[in-house]
């Protein structure tokens, strides 16, 4: 009877914590107990099964899907989206607004943030966000050449700077093509004070925002001018490209795909982004599944925000 006795009283402490609300240092006082005690009850509750916790999903959220992409890939965090249709606009728009919702909840002041400046996924976050008062960032620095075709020009400025003003923060440019014609116009470029000062905040940033892209480069990506030539891709892809992040490749096990034509791009190279503390990984659509399975496994990413067309295709 002695233990009937010990797991009434946990169990009358469960019903005062849980269902009526009561503090701790309340639930010691009516009881004559120490609060220290009240504590070790509430766990032994759980530990004899008086107390069961239970979460139920709301409709429209995928948990499964998401500890699925946890365990397959051994990623830290994972958000799929509902969506409607499997096409990559409407797509892109519902990732865009998970992720804006999400940065709004978790910038912390003084963030120095590195972002991407051809991604469209990226510019819907952007659309999506709401002017930061609280918590403001210091920087958006822009983490990959965002000059090309005046046409689409605007966007990677509008990106970085559009970023800057909604979190409060200064931006960071960086005025140069992505894709430089040869190492050496590469490193002239590189050697303006401006760019210079651009490219040393890279090993300050905290958190970056990146895209995924496929070997077949996007259309917004390719009217930038910002890509290889058809045959240079062509020798990526029988390389073992899938994918790349800011135009910086990988095969479908994570592995960097080194090539001479990493020597002609100026951005955000993927060994300083393993040492960003936060890197956030916004993609998804058919087109990109393959790609999307080899970032993950390049180890970088701790939280990929994607749909649940996508995810499906992720985790089969």
């Amino acid at each position: 009877m002695t233990r009937l006795n010990e797991l009434r009283l946990i169990s009358r402490v469960a019903q005062m914590y849980h269902i009526e609300g009561r503090r701790q240092a309340e639930i010691a006082q009516h009881l004559r107990l120490s609060q220290a005690t009240v504590s070790r009850m509430l766990k032994r509750a759980e530990a004899e099964d008086i107390v069961r916790t239970s979460v139920i999903p709301p409709v429209g959220t995928y948990s499964e899907l998401e500890g699925a992409l946890r365990e397959k890939y051994d990623l830290p965090e994972a958000i799929v989206v509902e969506c409607t249709e499997d096409r990559d606009g409407a797509i892109m728009a519902r990732i865009g607004e998970a992720a804006a919702h999400l940065l709004e909840v978790t910038l912390a002041p003084g963030e120095i943030i590195g972002v991407s400046s051809w991604s469209q996924t990226i510019f819907k976050m952007v659309e999506n966000i709401h002017p930061q008062k609280s918590a403001q960032a210091k920087y958006v620095v822009q983490t990959l050449g965002g000059m090309g075709d005046p046409s689409v020009q605007t966007h990677a400025t509008q990106l970085t700077t559009r970023l800057a003003r909604l979190t409060g923060a200064e931006p960071k440019l960086l005025p140069v093509q992505g894709v430089t014609t040869s190492r050496e116009a590469k490193l002239l470029m590189q050697a303006d004070p401006f760019v210079r000062e651009t490219m040393d905040l890279f090993g300050s940033i905290t958190l970056a925002i990146v895209g995924i892209g496929a070997v077949e480069p996007s259309e917004l990506l390719a009217r930038s001018g910002n890509i290889f030539s058809s045959r240079e891709l062509s020798d990526l892809a029988e390389a073992g490209a899938v994918g790349d992040i800011s135009l910086r490749f990988f095969d479908k096990n994570g592995k960097p795909v080194k090539t001479p034509l990493d020597d002609r791009v100026i951005g955000l190279p993927l060994e300083d982004l393993e040492r960003v503390d936060r890197v956030i990984a916004l993609a998804g659509g058919a087109k990109k599944t393959e790609a999307i399975a080899g970032a993950l496994r390049v180890g970088v990413i701790g939280m990929l925000v994607t749909d649940k067309y996508t995810a499906q295709r992720l985790i089969d």
